[in-house]
Order: C-alpha cells, then structure tokens, then sequence
C-alpha cells in the first residue's frame, strides 16, 4: 500500500508484519506487550471518543508524556482524524509550558503523571478545555476515559473513520513541534504528512533488519528524530520496547536482545566511560588486552584500510574482548543511530570496531528531520562526517560556509510567525540550517560549528567552539566545557569535570578533600586539568589554542538547565550563571597570555 500519510504506517503495519508485541513497556517489574490489533483497535476507540468530544480536523492536544504506548495509541488516533498533536518535553519549565499551552491554541492537554498534571494545572490558559493524565492521578481524568467514551460510541463513528481518514490530505498539518533551542522563546515547526513521510521513505533503506527485529526506545518522544525512526520501526514491522529509564538502557537491552536503537551522542560517550571504567578495574595480562583492543578500535578504518596485520590483531580483539562489548549491550544489536549533536568520531570508530556500527546523520526539527545519514556499507559511510545527502534533497553551502537545504521535507513554516519562517527560508526555496559545513569527497557532510556560535577573537580570527569543545571532552577528566573569547586577545574554556572519574583519580592519589567545591580548588588538582589541556592545544591551530580555564562544580544537565532537552549547551543561560568567572578570567594579569 502507498504510505502517504503518517496513519498510514499503522495500516501498513497491520496488513503485513502484524505481531504480538508491536508495542512494550515495564509495568511492575516486568514486559508487558500489546499486540498490532490491539494497537489498532486502541488508536481506533482513541479516534472516536476525541470525535465524541467534538474534535475535528486542525484542533490541537499538548502532551508532555515519558515514552509509552499510550503515547503511540493518542497519537495515531489524533492523526487518523486530522487533530494535530502537540508533543512537548516534560523537563520544560513552567513558563516554557505556559507559552506553547497558549501559543498552539491546543484544546486538550495530556499529562503522563501527577507531577506533570500539577504543572499544567498551574497555567491557567482559557483555550485548554480540559487535561487527561496517564497515570491513574487522584482528581484528574484519564486517557482511558477517552478509550472508553470512543468504544461507547463505535457505532456512531465506526462506518465514518474510514472517510474521515480519507479526506485528510498528505500536505495537511498533522504535528508542531516546538524547538526547544538554546535562546529566546520555542518556535512552532509545522509539518505535514508530507514532509515526514518522504523523508521516512528517504531513509528507510538504513532499516535493513527484517521484521523479527526489536528495537529500544529511551530519547524523548517528542525529540523529532525519535519520532520519525518510531514510524520507520512500524513500518518495518519491529517490536517497539521502551526504556524503563536513562538508567536501565543496559539492563533493558539486554532484557529484549535489542537489535538497534537512537541515540545522542552524550548517551555514548557515557556508555564508553563505563565500558573504560571496566577495563581500568582489571589487573595484569588482562587489563593490557583491554587496552590494546581500545587502542585497535580507535584506529578502525572502513573497509579493511588499515591492512592485513591490522585485520588480524582485530579478530583477535574482538574475540577477546568486543565480544563481551557485544554482550553488554544484549548481544544482538546491529545498528545504532546518532543524532541531534555532533559524535566524536573516536566513539564512531571504537564501537564500530566493536561490531555496534555507529550511523550518523543530520538535520533538524524543520527539515522533518533527516538531511544526511551515513549509510551501513563502505564506501557509504565516513567517520567523522554525518554522511550522504538524502536522495530527494538538495544541499549547498553558501559563501559563509552556511549548509542550506531544499526539498519535500521542509516544513510548512513556524506556527503563527511568518516573519521568522521568512528570516530561515529565502525566496528561491533554500531554508538556512544556522550550521556550518563542507563537503568531503564531494560527498559527505562534515559540520564544523553553528553559525551563531562561531565568534571573532580581538585579533580578528574565527573560533569554532563547538569543534574544539568536542576535543576537550576527548579527556576523561572533563564531562562538558564552553570555549569562550568573543572579542578577546585568548581562548578560554569553562570546565565541568567528570567527578566520577576525578573522584576515581583522586582516591589512586591519596587526594582528600572535603566535597567537589574544595577539591577543584586544590592546586594538585588544576595542575592535573593544566596536563589535559596541553593535550589538548597541541592539536589546535594557535589562535584557537586555550590559554585559561576554570573549574566549576555544577554538574550541566538540561533539568538545571545548562543543557537544553536535547543536550546541547545553552550558551546564553551559561554565559549569565558564569559572568563572575568569565569577568575574572578576562581581567587578570595577561603577562602569560598576551
């Protein structure tokens, strides 16, 4: 069948691969799975208890829900009559909620739990009729109620549906997405089937498993990547399992035999500190095989490049010690998708090494979301670079070095801000992406920094920081940093170390110290951070060179809100919080430095 609106994979989904376990979760300890029909018939009841309600085509609901199935039931059920879903993140503020509440003109809202329901409570925003929780909430309605209402009134609707579902065109609304960004208020990204389903049809070639395949889901639901790959995942008949938690990604893969999930890059990065904290624990013979199979996967290369001798210290490696990588990570999983920040190519190298092949790709919220994706197989696929432009895109980097991009994935525009729809997309069609980039090969993508964030020194030289803080975090000892400078004679860098390990390397040094304030004070301690970063400067260009830097003692997390919900840094928040710091850093003595 033709899949030309996002309901449609459903359908797809039922006719050809139907299986018991379409969907799963947790629930008390242990998998509980709904099956393609039951899926159906929910996302159906769903359909016609929001009919009963007296919605219809272009109303809107606002959920801020973790990942679940019933998501995935209000979802298709929304969709299947024209109602345009609104999916937020529940980390956002309260007044972050406020506005899109208001700003979407949504007329329902759904709440996963008591806390989020007491949030949206709070706001008191006139167009929100009423708000539905998931959980069984003390005073509040539930989304079984709509189930409920829908399958009182089957009758009434049944025979309707499949008109309705008609009648919805592949350029309609069908979802906005609010950008969570790293300054000023969201931005409503509209998108049409259209947009999302060419794009998916784009991409499908990278969801080579076939339908016996499992896939976990842990990124938020409302981050367009995870979305997008969900309908892929139906499409192609996977079981669809969530992550408990962040926390028991590990244990959950090894629970369902996994075979692919998506990630972000600080997802990996925590994944390989882990898997190096292992190797570090062990002694002798063992612990030098460990660190001689690291050292093999971070010089893997595609297609056998490295040589004969290369090829056979690797079989030996994985033998004896990627097997048990492979094993941490359930065993089974093939394929890992990066997106939503850039991935330092030695996690690419190492893991692939491994035989958990990293594909990492690009685009954004308004591009619906894919631009590029590096495919599974040599020669299409290159480290360090976010692949190969989807087949029915243009892209071209202006003069500046600006990416921009063209094609059917492109959004309908920002919801009620033709102005700003007019700043990102010119009049021959092309959308600014905001990323710098170039092309390699004349084939691949490599971005190199955003726009925004690149800034002058006082001598006039461009700095990119987001290349050189993706080096810094190369350091075990560093878990985030923000390269600073703009209009100064040097190159400063803000430092949140990695207290895990640092509290790991004080212990081995017999290092006391009260708590984290004191011991990034000790002179031992920013002597040792002093070590890194020379590291580190050797392998900048001398402008770009890092002649300060400052330990905080904040942990940067998108709930403090250092980080945005898709973890990149929020430079503005970061530059307020630490004024005092960068002020000091800038106002020494510059005899060393000048």
């Amino acid at each position: 069948m033709e899949i030309r609106r996002t309901f449609d994979v459903l359908d797809h989904a039922m006719k050809t691969y139907p299986r018991t376990d379409a969907l799963a979760s947790k629930v008390d300890g242990q998998w509980v799975t709904w099956s393609t029909d039951e899926y159906v018939r929910i996302a159906n009841q769903i359909s016609y208890g929001l009919l009963s309600l007296g919605l219809k085509k272009g109303d809107k609901i606002v959920s801020a829900s973790n990942n679940r199935p019933e998501w995935n039931f209000l979802d298709m059920g929304m969709m299947q009559i024209g109602v345009v879903h609104v999916p937020i993140y529940p980390t956002l503020s309260e007044d972050e909620t406020a506005y899109i509440l208001e700003h979407s003109d949504a007329r329902l809202a759904l709440a996963s739990d008591s806390a989020l329901y007491r949030k949206f409570s709070k706001i008191k925003t006139p167009n929100i009729e009423n708000i539905y929780t998931f959980n069984e909430v003390d005073g509040a309605n539930n989304w079984k109620e709509i189930a409920e209402l829908g399958e009182k009134n089957e009758k009434l609707w049944s025979d309707k549906l499949p008109g309705i579902k008609a009648s919805i065109e592949p350029t309609d609304l069908f979802t906005i997405i609010y950008t969570s960004g790293t300054t000023g208020v969201p931005k409503g990204v509209m998108l049409s089937h259209q947009n999302m389903m060419t794009n998916l049809m784009d991409a499908l070639h990278i969801l080579d498993l076939d339908h016996t395949a499992r896939a976990l889901s842990f990124l938020p639901l409302c981050h367009v990547l995870e979305r997008i790959v969900h309908y892929g995942y139906q499409l192609q008949g996977y079981g669809l399992y969530y992550a408990e938690n962040l926390g028991t990604i590990g244990q959950d893969l090894k629970e369902i035999k996994a075979s692919t999930f998506v990630t972000v890059p600080r997802i990996l990065e925590v994944m390989y500190d882990k898997i190096l904290a292992k190797g570090k624990a062990l002694k002798g013979i063992k612990k030098q095989i460990f660190f001689w199979a690291v050292n093999i996967g971070l010089r893997y290369e595609h297609g056998g490049a490295n040589g004969s001798w290369y090829a056979f210290q690797h079989k030996i490696v994985d033998k004896l010690v990627f097997t048990k990588w492979r094993e941490g990570l359930g065993g089974n999983v093939k394929m890992v998708f990066s997106g939503g920040a850039a991935l330092q190519p030695r996690l690419a190298r190492v893991f692939t090494a491994a035989g958990v092949l990293i594909q990492e790709g690009y685009g954004l919220t308004e591009t619906s979301p894919v631009i590029t994706i590096n495919n599974k197989l040599h020669p299409d696929n290159m480290f360090g670079t976010v692949g190969l432009v989807l087949k029915s895109l243009e892209v071209k980097i202006a003069p500046d070095g600006e990416i921009l991009m063209k094609g059917p994935s492109l959004m309908m525009g920002y919801y009620k801000n033709q102005d700003l729809t007019n700043d990102v997309i010119d009049s021959e069609g092309w959308f600014h992406t905001g990323d710098i980039g170039e092309m390699i090969n004349g084939r691949f993508l490599k971005i190199t920094d955003r726009k925004k964030e690149i800034f002058k020194n006082s001598g006039g030289k461009y700095i990119a920081p987001q290349s050189i803080e993706n080096k810094i975090k190369e350091s075990y000892f560093i878990e985030n940093s923000m390269i600073i400078g703009e209009n100064q004679k040097f190159t400063s860098a803000i430092l949140s170390p990695n207290f895990r390990f640092l509290h790991d390397y004080c212990s081995k040094k017999s290092i006391h110290y009260r708590d984290n304030f004191e011991l990034i004070c000790r002179p031992q301690i920013i002597a040792r951070y002093q070590q890194e970063i020379n590291a580190i400067n050797k392998k900048l260009a001398p402008h770009e060179q890092i002649k300060r830097f400052r330990l905080v003692v904040d942990e940067w997390t998108s709930a403090t809100g250092e980080l945005s919900p898709t973890l990149k840094l929020k430079r503005n928040y970061l530059h307020q919080k630490y004024a005092a710091i960068i002020k000091d850093v800038y106002s020494m003595s510059k005899n060393d430095d000048e």
